[in-house]
């Protein structure tokens, strides 16, 4: 009778819940987002200052993944941010005609893709670890003078010299990451790096959720956001020397190449 019980209170609060959805979707969002708001409001109503802002702080952070997986609905499978931030384009300006290009962590293979696509006579090859993504770039993305492969960038790179290495957000999901570079740099022996980061110092909310104790991060698996002195500091610990920094959207963009006093790297 319980396990009866159980099932049948599953399936009433599974209606519950398409119903509510249904009549949500009726309303228009303005009015669904008043809705929500007014909810939060007399939750925090009586709750000490430190546990409202660490309520609304927790709720920020929710409703940032919620946005994400919305947007890449939005964009039939590809996140708006490649249009919208435009950093394709840092990449595709910071590459010569005629180069070959290693893009590690090329994720769903459009920036690789762009860059085959703009730069003339280029050759690139990306490495990307997820499976799903690799099939996707192969299904999706093909050019002549591209190919992706499915492998860890820890282990998996290419045996070959390129002239340009492209790490775009990926150092962040890296532990070991003077170390990384450093192998990167004695397998690949690339003319520069092309890199992209998430900040630290991109929005005040940042610094107050570290403050109280509250996940600070765009995404789970990062194990750093950098502060513009800790970014510095690991490329000069791997031997790298930044030439040109730019910082846009909270993330900092930047070419390095080796520093003529670590040749031994």
């Amino acid at each position: 009778m319980l396990k009866v019980s159980k099932d049948i209170m599953r399936a009433i609060r599974g209606v519950i819940s398409k119903c509510a959805a249904v009549i949500l979707n009726i309303m228009p969002s303005a009015f669904r987002a008043n809705i929500l708001i007014r909810l939060i409001n007399v939750s925090i109503r009586y709750d000490s200052p430190d546990r409202a802002i660490g309520f609304l702080l927790e709720v920020d952070n929710r409703l940032y993944e919620l946005e994400g997986k919305a947007a890449i609905r939005y964009g039939n499978g590809i996140h708006p941010k490649h249009k919208h931030i435009n950093y394709h384009m840092f990449f595709i300006k910071n590459i010569n005609q005629g180069e070959h290009v290693l893009d590690i962590g090329c994720g769903n293979g459009l920036l690789t893709y762009d860059i085959a696509a703009c730069v003339s006579d280029v050759r690139i090859i990306g490495v990307e670890l997820n499976e799903v993504n690799i099939k996707f770039a192969n299904e999706h993305y093909r050019h002549p003078n591209l190919r992706f492969i499915c492998g860890n960038a820890m282990s998996d790179l290419p045996h070959e010299c390129f002239d340009v290495i492209v790490l775009s957000n990926v150092l962040e999901h890296l532990e070991d990451r003077v170390n990384f570079l450093q192998r990167v740099i004695r397998q690949t022996s690339p003319k520069r790096l092309l890199l992209r980061v998430p900040m630290f110092e991109r929005d005040w909310r940042v610094p107050l959720k570290k403050e109280l104790g509250i996940d600070y991060r765009l995404d789970s698996t990062h194990h750093i956001e950098y502060t513009y002195e800790e970014f510095v500091e690991e490329l000069r610990q791997a031997g790298l020397s930044i030439t040109h920094i730019e910082f846009r959207w909270g993330e900092i963009w930047a070419v390095a190449v080796k520093d003529s006093m670590n040749i031994g790297i």
